[in-house]
Formats: C-alpha cells, structure tokens, sequence
C-alpha cells in the first residue's frame, strides 16, 4: 500500500488526512473508500497504521486530522501528559464543526480516483461517537462504532441514520456502562440493519494494541465481524 497526507477543503480552513491506499496491480490500487475517525489521541502512529491494515484490505482509507483548529497533526501517545491533553483536546473540540469536517472527508474521498465504490465511516473511542454521527449527518454509506462514550446521550439522532451500522463495545468498559450500551441496542431495535456486539472480558480500546487493554481475541473477532460487514456494504 502507499501512503500520504492530503488536504481537505471546508467552508472556514484546509485540514490534512492521512490517506491509505491499496497496493497497486492490474486489479487493484483502488476500491471501497472509509472514513477511518481518530481516537482522543490524534491521527498518531496507531491508527495511521490501522488505516494502512484496511488499505491492505482493499480499501481506500483517509483519517482526517480532526483536531486541526487546535494544531495540526496532533499525535499524541496513551498516558501521563498525553492523555491529559487529548482529554482536553476533545472537551473543546466543537462537535458540530468536527460533524461537518467528516462531511467534507466524506466528499473528499468520494471524489479521489482510487475510489470506485461506497464510503463507510469507522472510528474508536471519541471516533466511534462520530462515527455514528457520521451515520446520522454526513451521508456515509454504511458506519461502525468502536466502544463510543457518549453514543447513549446522541440518541436522538439515531432515526436519521439509514445506512447499515454496527457497534462494539467491551463488556467491561470503564467509562460505557452496560446501561448505556443497551439504550444503544434499545434505540437501533426497529432499523432494519444494525447490530450490537459486545465482548466479555474486555476493556475500553480493547483494539489498540499499543495499549495496556489491548486483547487479541476481542481485536481479531471484532474486526473479522467489521470487514464482514464492509464487505457487504460498501
């Protein structure tokens, strides 16, 4: 696969994504785009290394840099004073205007030559809520949602999402309570494709194998379950 970084145009400013594409070859380098959604911690070393794992797929990833009016290119790592900034990077990130980046990440892959099929969007932790924001206001064609705190209190736009969704979240999630992840389950009974997956054992970023919590197990079935589920998508 080859990599770089673009700029994506908005209404008030130019941000950067970190864009992955697939390897090249007689019937390959392009393919179904996904808008890969960050982490507190920036489009840093992890998850431009899981957008490389989907380009690797087949897909054609791009990770907008969504903390770009705070300082571009935020890369940080998962404790002491990095965790204290990305904590405070969300609690002042407007999500509104974060909604219309993925808006306009959207369009901008959408519009790139490698991509020849539908567009998901996918994200973790702060990205997993986006990702279902995404769903419900940016026009994706499909959406999935790692562990996303806070998805419970943004219900009410669970109606205006039409495309096929899916959620992981960990049975053991300091900061999801399972009441939150069944108000999810609650919210999403009537759409006619969404599914709730959860997995025992398991902590918060349960995904991120850079981090303490990481587990295998949970990380290589959740994934089997996602590209499953893109690959009948998009």
């Amino acid at each position: 696969m080859t990599s770089s970084w673009i700029d994506i145009k908005t209404a008030d400013g130019t941000f950067g994504g970190y864009l992955a594409v697939p390897p090249a070859g007689p019937n390959s380098g392009k393919g179904p785009g996904i808008v890969l959604i960050q982490e507190i911690f920036g489009v840093n070393g992890h998850i431009r290394e899981v957008a490389d794992q989907y380009a690797l797929d087949g897909y054609v990833v791009l990770a907008p840099d969504l903390f770009w009016r705070a300082g571009h290119r935020t890369d940080l790592g998962y404790s002491g004073d990095d965790f204290g900034k990305g904590i405070a990077l969300m609690q002042g990130m407007d999500f509104g205007k974060a909604v219309g980046d993925l808006t306009a990440t959207v369009a901008a892959l959408r519009a790139r030559p490698e991509v020849t099929g539908k567009v998901a969007s996918l994200g973790y932790c702060m990205g997993g809520l986006l990702s279902f924001l995404a769903a419900a206001n940016s026009g994706v064609d499909a959406a999935v949602s790692y562990y996303g705190g806070g998805t419970d209190g943004q219900l009410a736009q669970a109606p205006n999402v039409k495309c096929p969704i899916i959620f992981h979240f960990a049975e053991k999630d300091g900061y999801i309570p399972m009441t939150a992840v069944d108000a999810v389950r609650t919210a999403f009974k009537g759409h006619k494709d969404a599914a709730v997956y959860t997995y025992a054992d398991v902590d918060h970023g349960f995904n991120c194998w850079g981090r303490s919590m990481y587990d295998q197990h949970a990380a290589a079935l959740a994934r089997g379950r996602t590209l499953e589920f893109l690959s009948r998508t998009i």
